[in-house]
């Protein structure tokens, strides 16, 4: 599994992208989600294995609609309820026929989940304030919520950056400018400029790979005032690049998943998009190597947003519906049946690097593209002295510490 920032519950009104359908833990052996039985809202743990089911976890009233849930790598289930200007966190877990509940704690005003932290042991929250955001350890700490991090700003995102649990990425908002900072959870909060494309463009970091260090981007620097995707490779010599295959004219493209385990191989890990279109939504599968998107139909009652990676290169889709009310599909990559990168049309090797979108071989050549001109321009050069905007958050130096 790796991690993907998760938006907002889409009950709030300044959420931005879809709500996911449910949340899975990092190494995928759990998800949770709140399931919907006539006009009440209840949470549901599902167990991922090859044959998967779900337990329901129903309280003493229904949930709100905007409630949020997060599985535990042992099998319970945080659940975090607003009320009268406080976020209240508990743990719950199936006992016989009922369900139980061990209160954690408050922790005052607006918070949301962070996606689930590598190990599963652990559940953080992220306020939502103007000035400042305040990441909270809400589960796995000794004395309920507490605070282990101040980020000056209006902060959003999300996203893991190593399987330690240690450095957490968020978007940060500043003076009407947003940019991706590293946050050391171990070094009191410290914060790290992570990624600056151009000093006037907003930059947000949306899913990363520890392993490969493949990361998507969203950024409006080659286009002012229109986000697009974008991908890099952390460490890397390279610009950040946004690709034409990953546009999505007319349809919101948002990337749910990356392949994990393809150590020194980020132009080969498979990438899951959500696309959401006119006619609704589906899943779309990219990788830097193959360089164009392929376009899938969901499973019938698919999570939307929701799925994972093995390392093998199946896609693991969950999904619900009247006769399968736990069911989870699977989408057997073929870069994956043909031995990996070197297979695939439009292949590329670790030091060759991809530019365009698409593989010239499988797509008619976009006219604008003038032959031996690469197929769109490099986006602004960025801040830093080395050409990698990346490069200017020192990860090497705090994962070895």
């Amino acid at each position: 599994m790796t991690a993907c920032a998760i938006e907002p519950a889409a009950a709030d009104a300044e959420d931005r992208g879809p709500a996911t359908g449910c949340v899975i833990t990092a190494d995928g052996s759990y998800a949770a989600r709140l399931a919907r039985s006539g006009d009440s809202w209840f949470p549901e743990r599902w167990t991922l294995g090859p044959e998967p089911y779900a337990v329901p976890l129903p309280g003493d009233q229904p949930e709100e609609p905007g409630t949020e849930v997060q599985p535990l790598a042992d099998g319970r289930v945080l659940i975090s309820r607003r009320t009268e200007g406080r976020q209240l966190f508990s743990l719950l877990y199936p006992t016989g026929p009922g369900t139980g509940e061990l209160p954690l704690g408050a922790v005052e005003g607006r918070a949301r989940l962070l996606p689930p932290a590598p190990g599963g042991d652990r559940v953080y929250a992220l306020t939502v304030s103007p000035g400042a955001g305040e990441v909270w350890l809400v589960a796995g700490g000794a004395f309920g919520p507490e605070l282990v991090a101040e980020i000056p700003g209006r902060c959003s995102g999300g996203v893991w950056l190593d399987r330690a649990g240690r450095l957490l990425a968020l978007d940060r908002e500043v003076a009407g400018v947003t940019k991706t900072v590293a946050v050391d959870l171990a070094r009191g909060g410290q914060v790290s400029p992570l990624l600056q494309i151009s000093p006037h463009s907003d930059d947000r970091l949306l899913c990363a790979d520890p392993d490969s260090g493949l990361l998507l981007i969203g950024s409006d620097a080659p286009s002012p005032g229109v986000e697009r995707l974008g991908w890099g490779v952390l460490g890397s010599t390279l610009p950040v690049r946004f690709p034409e295959s990953l546009r999505g004219e007319g349809c919101a493209v948002t990337p749910f998943a990356i392949q994990p385990g393809q150590v020194l191989t980020p132009e080969g890990c498979a990438v899951a998009l959500r696309v959401d279109g006119p006619v609704g939504s589906w899943v779309g599968v990219w990788r830097p190597a193959e360089r164009r998107v392929r376009h899938l139909a969901p499973p019938p009652g698919w999570l939307a947003g929701s799925g994972l990676w093995t390392g093998e290169g199946v896609l693991r889709l969950p999904y619900v519906t009247e006769g399968a009310p736990c069911g989870v599909a699977e989408w057997p990559a073929p870069w994956a049946r043909t031995g990996g990168t070197t297979g695939a049309a439009g292949a590329t090797g670790p030091g060759d690097p991809v530019r365009d979108g698409t593989a010239a071989s499988e797509v008619p050549p976009d006219p604008d593209d003038a032959p031996g001109e690469p197929a769109e321009p490099d986006p602004p050069a960025p801040v830093a002295p080395r050409p990698v905007p990346l490069a200017e958050a020192p990860l090497g130096r705090l994962v070895t510490k």
